[in-house]
């Protein structure tokens, strides 16, 4: 497993990560989430050995980072924030190099090129100066060194930074596909990745984690999980909507939008509301164009925990 103990990072004055503690278990994938300047990229580069700790240590599959780095490394995938690689390189010579130190020579480096780079799309770029390619491709190069000798961990640091939403689909889908059989660590921004792959995030504010969860049970916290939003025609009177929802015993308050002609109504405590929504739309015959049960909103969860930690 991977196992971080009271992590501490100073640049000077500045605590960076202030005592980091968590374990993450194979076959789960654990997103590291938190606003700019959190902590998260400080975090990775010491689980991966990267820069040292000023206090604590982390463990690789039961080796010290700082004592034991090289067993520990042995067993790690590490993809740092940006992708940095060898511009004058092009990504076949790249990955053999990358390969051979990790281990990997004739045959089986061979067939390990090619079969990464079969799954990240990179035959047509193989040939081509690392430091021409795309933001993109240069993502998929560093990724394809990361998962190159097949380890048993994997720290991911900003994934699909830069690739287009067909991309990120498909390193996603490799994601997924290595998720049951690896130990995967995300840190990300988007917060949509962490419901696509993650089986648990964890929410980190001013080098704190403020959060560990499963997405779900994030999502729960949201003041929109089960509420219920109805956009009507323009040809509708929103106001005599808007006050019907709330004349209803189960509705605690509701929100309207005007620009979008459309009001979300909030349940009260372990109320449901669809169907009763439903049966009073159908009565009323009101013209709805969308009628959807919110599931929650995960950038709502985020900014109230983030924004709070920091007041």
């Amino acid at each position: 497993m991977i196992r971080a103990e009271g992590l501490v990072k100073h640049y000077g004055p500045l605590r960076a990560v202030d005592g980091v503690s968590f374990s993450v278990q194979p076959g789960e994938v654990l997103g590291f989430l938190g606003p700019n300047g959190a902590g998260k990229t400080t975090t990775m580069r010491m689980l991966a050995g990267f820069v040292p700790a000023t206090a604590g240590y982390a463990e690789i599959c039961g080796f010290r980072v700082d004592l034991q780095p090289l067993e520990a490394k042995r067993r790690l995938g590490y993809l740092p924030e940006g992708a940095p690689a060898y511009g004058e390189m092009v990504p076949g010579e790249f990955l053999q190099f990358t390969g051979q130190l990790r281990g990997l020579h004739g045959a089986a480096l061979r067939k390990r090129i090619d079969e990464v780079s079969a799954r990240l799309q990179l035959g047509a770029v193989l040939r081509q100066p690392i430091e021409t390619l795309s933001k993109g491709f240069r993502r998929r190069v560093g990724l394809a060194q990361a998962i190159l000798h097949d380890p048993p961990v994997l720290i991911l640091d900003e994934p699909t930074d830069g690739l287009d939403p067909n991309q990120k689909h498909e390193v996603r889908e490799l994601i997924n596909a290595m998720a049951a059989e690896k130990i995967i660590v995300i840190s990300t921004h988007i917060l949509e990745e962490v419901d696509a792959v993650c089986t648990r995030a964890i929410i980190i504010a001013d080098g704190r984690i403020v959060a560990d969860a499963t997405p779900e049970a994030l999502i729960h916290r949201s003041r929109y999980h089960n509420a219920v939003s109805i956009r009507v025609a323009r040809s509708a009177d929103l106001s005599a909507v808007a006050d019907e929802l709330q004349r209803l015993a189960e509705v605690d308050h509701i929100e309207v939008d005007a620009h979008d002609f459309s009001v979300t109504a909030f349940p009260k405590r372990g109320a449901a509301l669809l169907t009763v929504v439903s049966e009073l739309a159908a009565a009323r015959r009101w013209p709805i164009e969308d009628m959807r049960l919110e599931a929650g909103r995960l950038d709502e969860v985020f900014r109230g925990i983030t924004t709070q930690e920091a007041a």
